[in-house]
């Protein structure tokens, strides 16, 4: 029984797009004679589809789509993952689930067991949990479907308090298969491989995982579906960030006896600007590329300054849509030095892409004149420095709104975890690209991107990062060390530690009280932010869940 995997990037609600795709996987599974292809959790749909899901409409167009699909099933058997109406009064609605579709008929419908509520994720808010487990038999087989976060309640503390596969293995399956969107983060391939692995060894038989790939908004799906025989070995890994099909003939699979080859995994437990820095680079890239072309947007704008983070944005960019796609808007104040212009205009000439310079002296002047009476002779203060990034933001969206492009936001998490932007000026956008992307990460991507030749220019990942905002302005006037603060708030937000526990670390404590007031009182900046990139474990957005008005720690 030869199964393939078929790893696809979907568009939310997009039933038709979806739907072709499904079918040309089949197609093509059936050119490689696969006696079953398996795609991914909520293939049909998309996902995540959250409030869609509130749509009987939006139901109505996946039966229809699975309707379209068994269709094709004449001569293979499909695994498709979309919603099911529950029948059941009691309960959610819907279930999300499996499609086991084979001879132009629905032959099983495997529903969901565990709903994940954390981070990014909110099932339990539209679906029923599974109460029932059969596996399918196929061709003299049994098979265990499962689907996503069904296989992840392993370990010492169980999120959840069934496991399916508890249920499933008693009726002595011989493979396990798994629908699944897991999404990307720069440690968890590893921690995905590991968690597959540890099922194959608790329950003795192979797994096939299937994947999705592709960005939905902020949330991006790797890929890197997998298929593990029943030692823990892994047979076949597809690639990642890319569309792929493989497979493997799982009576091969059971006969095999290779020994077992460790894998060693230890979890990150301390920012490590390079890490995985190949990985985010390719997140971010597909990131960008899929927000444009699901939206139907094709060009881009943003303001180059001549420091790390508009010029890796810049780059990023121009590798995702293409050079001639992204335009470069060079905006000196009274108080920007001349070499920050100068490696602006460098680091266009290396890309090649469109660019100009707004000069905002004048524009500034005349807010100066028109704000002077009302402030009153009070001495220059923020109010002033915010003033430019306000008028810059505006002749960004005025270019933007004039010639169709969408701003791409350059902040980077180090600078909205302290709350160091200008709401309405540098904090405009439509998407952050590097908003999930600590400071000294934003510098191993500019040496990621200039691996090969010098794009970004030396002196803008050399010199000292400013706003320049005032005369002779540096970031380290107003923040700690990035070195050193991207590290505590590495260990408060994604490792969710206290102050004790950083402080232990070796951390001052009045510099660690001091930083974690800052995250904690600019979360009205950040809930007023535009959707970012994630590519860590916890993303400031949808994975993130903090009062906006509360005591703790501010």
């Amino acid at each position: 029984m030869k199964i393939i995997l078929a790893q696809q990037n979907y568009h939310i609600g997009n039933f038709e797009l979806n739907t072709q795709k499904i079918l040309e996987g089949i197609k093509a599974a059936e050119a490689q004679g696969a006696d079953l292809v398996v795609f991914s959790e909520l293939c049909v749909c998309g996902y995540p589809p959250r409030d869609f899901l509130e749509f009987e409409d939006f139901i109505q167009q996946s039966y229809a789509a699975i309707d379209k699909i068994k269709a094709h099933t004449a001569n293979i058997a499909v695994l498709v993952g979309g919603p099911c109406r529950n029948p059941q009064p009691e309960g959610k609605d819907l279930f999300n689930a499996a499609w086991f579709l084979h001879e132009g008929e629905v032959k099983q419908i495997i529903h969901k067991t565990l709903l994940p509520t954390y981070d990014v994720f909110d099932e339990y808010r539209y679906f029923e949990p599974s109460y029932a487990w059969n596996v399918v038999p196929f061709k003299g087989k049994k098979l265990a479907v499962t689907i996503c976060e069904d296989i992840w309640n392993l370990g010492d503390n169980p999120l959840y308090r069934v496991c399916p596969m508890d249920q499933l293995i008693d009726q002595q399956p011989d493979v396990m298969i798994n629908l699944s969107a897991s999404p990307f983060d720069y440690d968890h391939a590893q921690n995905r491989k590991e968690i597959i692995r540890a099922n194959v060894r608790k329950y003795g038989i192979p797994m096939y995982y299937c994947n999705a790939v592709g960005s939905q908004t902020e949330i991006i799906f790797d890929g890197g579906s997998i298929i593990f025989d029943a030692q823990g070995n892994i047979a076949k890994e597809l690639p990642y960030f890319e569309e792929a099909m493989d497979g493997y003939d799982l009576d091969i699979l059971l006969q095999s006896k290779q020994p077992l080859v460790n894998m060693e995994y230890a979890p990150v437990v301390e920012l490590l600007p390079e890490y995985n820095i190949d990985r985010i680079y390719q997140a971010i890239i597909l990131g960008i590329k899929d927000y444009f072309q699901k939206m139907g947007f094709k060009k881009a704008i943003l303001g180059s300054s001549g420091g790390i983070d508009s010029a890796v944005t810049l780059a990023l960019a121009v590798e995702a849509l293409g050079k001639e796609n992204v335009r470069a808007i060079l905006m000196p104040s009274p108080y920007s030095t001349d070499h920050s212009v100068d490696d602006a205009v460098a680091l266009s000439k290396n890309l090649d892409n469109p660019y100009d310079i707004i000069r905002i002296n004048d524009i500034y002047e005349s807010f100066l004149e028109t704000l002077n009476p009302y402030f009153e002779g009070r001495p220059f203060n923020v109010a002033e420095e915010n003033t430019q990034s306000r008028i810059r933001g505006n002749l960004l969206m005025g270019l933007a709104n004039k010639f169709g492009y969408i701003l791409l936001n350059t902040s980077n998490k180090s600078e909205l975890s302290t709350g160091y932007g200008t709401l309405y000026g540098d904090m405009a956008g439509g998407l952050a690209v590097l908003g999930d992307v600590y400071k000294m990460q934003v510098y191993a991507l500019a040496r990621y991107i200039n691996r090969e030749k010098e794009i970004i220019p030396v002196n803008i990942i050399d010199k000292a990062p400013s706003a320049e905002l005032r005369p002779n302005q540096k970031d380290s006037d107003s923040l700690p060390d990035y070195a050193t603060l991207d590290r505590i708030l590495y260990q408060y937000i994604e490792r969710r530690q206290s102050p004790k526990e950083i402080i232990a670390r070796g951390f001052d404590a009045a510099l660690v009280a001091r930083t974690l007031k800052m995250v904690n009182t600019n979360e009205y900046k950040r809930n007023q932010f535009c959707p970012i990139i994630r590519v860590s474990s916890k993303a400031f957005g949808v994975g993130r869940r903090v009062p906006i008005v509360g005591k703790y720690l501010s």
